[in-house]
């Protein structure tokens, strides 16, 4: 299968998105241009390590870097400035310097810690992202934003720093389990939602492929998904505008990760509820027809992701929405589907959002609405 590159435009940042099966095999050569001598520390977490730590170190040695290890506790609980001060005192003690480099192996995760550590040490230094899971591949591994969780919010902690190139093996996703599988399928299908009607309707098409995991589907996915956010990133690097629309999902979907303290729902099981959600309150607000909403619900059941929300208090929920990075000006700003492929940012004010999720849960959701009234 051919390999695709996706070129993401930021004039001396720019760098490419490199889409080719097996390329995790020969990372020490693809490494090459970017950087002659110097140490590579490799961030990965226990569960890739066993699948992919080995053949990367042998990969590096054969070109000539010298590995460094730094092997992490899985899952968004290790998203922590501890985590961060982890990774700091291996490369002080390894003696990095400038023009070594940090490889981050692995997901999400992994590549928000890594690329925070780099942007972080000694002012700033290189780093590459090796995403291993659908979410980072399509997602979190492009557009340089980097950083850690606080207990009263996700990504409250951070920094832009663009990786100095992406490089994307769909093998990897081979052993990627299930549930995390059909979780970064939320992102994917966000792509559809915000820039690309005809990518949306190729999606309900090719669920079932997609859940296979056929390779032509999943390569395809993969690149067009990458296109979309390269072009958005391009247009809007630091998220003063246009790149908010990303956040299509992730108002609710955070809030949701807060709330259950980032045990039940994984990210992309919190988007996709987020997505529906929000799809419903934008039919609620008048900016979109119910048969959007209807796909979009439709979609997010056929990749066999949740679609419902968890039984929360408007209360709760409102609180942790006010404690996201998206907030500004102490408004909630939410990105709102008007139809398939567009999408518009707007405010969301506590009433209005307080009569949508009376619709959810009834009574109780009525009693703090009124109380919100008197407020």
């Amino acid at each position: 299968m051919i390999g695709q590159h996706v070129p993401v435009r930021l004039g001396e940042r720019s760098y490419d998105i490199v889409v080719e099966p097996g390329l995790s095999r020969s990372l020490g050569a693809l490494l090459k241009p970017l950087l002659d001598t110097g140490k590579v520390g490799i961030v990965t977490d226990r569960h890739v390590a066993r699948h992919y730590l080995k053949p990367t170190i042998e990969s590096l040695k054969q070109a000539g870097y010298e590995p460094v290890t730094i092997v992490l506790p899985p899952g968004e609980r290790s998203k922590t400035l501890t985590t961060i001060a982890r990774i700091l005192d291996v490369l002080a003690k390894q003696r990095f310097e400038r023009r070594s480099l940090l490889l981050a192996l692995g997901g999400g995760v992994i590549g928000d810690l890594t690329g925070f550590a780099a942007a972080i040490y000694q002012r700033g230094i290189a780093y590459v992202q090796v995403p291993t899971t659908l979410v980072a591949q399509v997602d979190s591994s492009v557009g340089g934003k980097t950083g850690v969780d606080h207990r009263l919010g996700k990504n409250l902690i951070g920094a832009f720093h663009q990786p100095r190139a992406v490089f994307i093996d769909p093998f990897t996703l081979h052993t990627l389990p299930r549930r995390e599988w059909i979780a970064g399928l939320a992102e994917v299908i966000k792509y559809g939602v915000i820039a690309d009607e005809v990518f949306f309707s190729r999606l309900e098409a090719s669920m079932s492929d997609l859940l296979k995991r056929n390779a032509h589907a999943v390569m395809q996915a993969v690149t067009r998904s990458c296109q979309i956010k390269a072009e958005v990133v391009a247009a809007d690097e630091r998220e003063s505008d246009r790149r908010r629309i990303l956040n299509y999902g992730h108002t609710i979907g955070h809030a949701l990760e807060v709330l259950c303290n980032y045990r039940n729902l994984i990210h992309g099981e919190a988007v996709a509820i987020g997505m529906v959600a929000e799809a419903d309150l934008s039919v609620h607000l008048g900016l979109c027809k119910q048969d959007v909403s209807a796909r979009i619900r439709g979609l997010v059941q056929a990749a066999g992701l949740p679609d419902r929300m968890p039984n929360t208090s408007f209360a709760a929920l409102w609180r942790a929405m006010q404690h996201d990075k998206k907030v500004v000006g102490g408004k909630v700003m939410g990105v709102w589907p008007i139809r398939l492929g567009e999408v518009v940012m707007r405010p969301l004010e506590a009433e209005a959002c307080a009569d949508w999720h009376v619709t959810l849960s009834g009574s109780n959701s009525a009693r703090q609405k009124r109380r919100i009234r008197r407020a």
